[in-house]
């Protein structure tokens, strides 16, 4: 086994530039195409992570930028097995410049615990002070923010700044940076609007917000405003699936690189094994058996193809982790990394590179008779 692994490590290291050179190709494509399968993992895992069961948000029909009245709220807290509604308005102020938006949202200070999951600290201050605010970590690292400090925002959407006072933090939620304040706030500084652009609304029993959400909609049905129900999974997913059909290309790109590498592979591993006939005639000739020849060949290639994918995984996985020191690297994909299953899948298409690519080649010249073998000897 000892003279099997020389032989095999003498043989690669025997063209030093071509070895290294099909390895940095392999290792490229398979970064790519760990990164690109990683992309759906990460939109799977938000909505894991980050959406209740009990949860559902009613919308407008006509989208984001059309507000309900704030008359809706005491008329959906009447349907049986509603527990807490929340209004929520979309602000979207700007911290300094322009580069520097993130989400910000106005919500009921005494309705703020229907989030509680989502790690919040300093709630008791947040329902006693009107300019107070909740902060995601992923912004207070950005902005080197900390609890206690004001900030304002300037206004987009709407023509009015808010200044507004750090209470605590939002360790978890579903994006990384975004910001929370009082509507009571932001109804005051805009002339009391009465509006809100969703309501979040928490039940007593998970199974019962399909019911739930078809029965505010019954409500307001043939209403000037009429809503869009769903639980939190499904309206959170409403708005990945826009992304999907890019998350599935990034994937078919995934794959049409690996397979474009593992044919360059294949043509590589012919090649050496073409400049290689008067060795394994000789080989042959002297008692080598087609299996053992056949065997030296192969490992040969899977080395190499299992040396790439090992440092594609490590480079994807080691890029992700540092990304993921700066919340805002990545943007709402901070906390995309590449998940075991996906490293397996990426070592496993190297392995097959390496297999592959050397096993036909390498079965036709082990196979080839000995006087064959020594006639194409130049």
């Amino acid at each position: 086994m000892t003279k099997f692994a020389l032989l095999v490590f003498k043989n690669l290291t025997r063209s030093k530039r071509r070895t290294i050179l099909t390895i940095l190709s392999i290792a490229v494509s398979l970064f790519i195409f760990a990164v690109l399968v990683s992309l759906p993992t990460f939109a799977n895992q938000m909505l894991a992570d980050t959406t209740s069961s009990v949860r559902l948000i009613s919308r407008t029909k006509m989208g984001f930028a059309y507000p309900l009245p704030e008359a809706y709220k005491p008329r959906i807290a009447t349907i049986p097995h509603v527990v807490a509604v929340a209004g929520l308005v979309i602000y979207g102020g700007i911290y300094h410049e322009a580069s520097d938006q993130f989400p910000s949202v106005a919500t009921d200070a005494d309705q703020i615990d229907m989030w509680s999951d989502w790690g919040l600290t300093g709630v008791d201050e947040f329902k006693k002070m009107k300019t107070a605010c909740l902060v995601a970590q992923g912004t207070m690292r950005r902005f080197h923010l900390h609890v206690g400090q004001q900030i304002q925002l300037r206004g987009t959407v709407y023509p009015f700044n808010v200044t507004l006072t750090i209470v605590g933090t939002i360790d978890k939620g579903p994006v990384p940076s975004f910001l929370i304040f009082r509507r009571d706030y932001f109804e005051e500084a805009a002339g009391k609007p009465g509006i809100a652009h969703e309501f979040w609304v928490r039940v007593d029993d998970s199974k019962v917000v399909p019911e739930v959400a078809a029965a505010i909609d019954h409500q307001f049905a043939n209403s000037t405003a009429e809503t869009r129900s769903a639980s939190e999974a499904a309206a959170i997913g409403n708005i990945l699936g826009r992304y999907r059909i890019f998350m599935r290309l990034a994937e078919f790109l995934g794959l049409v690189a690996v397979v474009a590498i593992g044919l360059v592979a294949a043509n590589t591993a012919a090649m050496s094994i073409r400049e290689r006939r008067s060795e394994i005639a000789v080989m042959r000739s002297i008692g080598f058996p087609s299996w053992g020849i056949l065997s030296l060949l192969v490992s040969e290639s899977l080395i190499v193809g299992l040396s790439g994918g090992a440092i594609g995984c490590g480079v994807a996985f080691g890029l992700f982790k540092v990304f993921a020191l700066n919340a805002d690297a990545l943007g709402p994909f901070v906390s995309l990394h590449v998940p075991p299953y996906v490293l397996a899948e990426t070592l496993g298409v190297a392995a097959l590179i390496g297999l592959f690519s050397a096993y036909v080649p390498a079965r036709a010249a082990a196979k080839r008779s000995i006087v064959e073998a020594l006639r194409l000897v130049d």
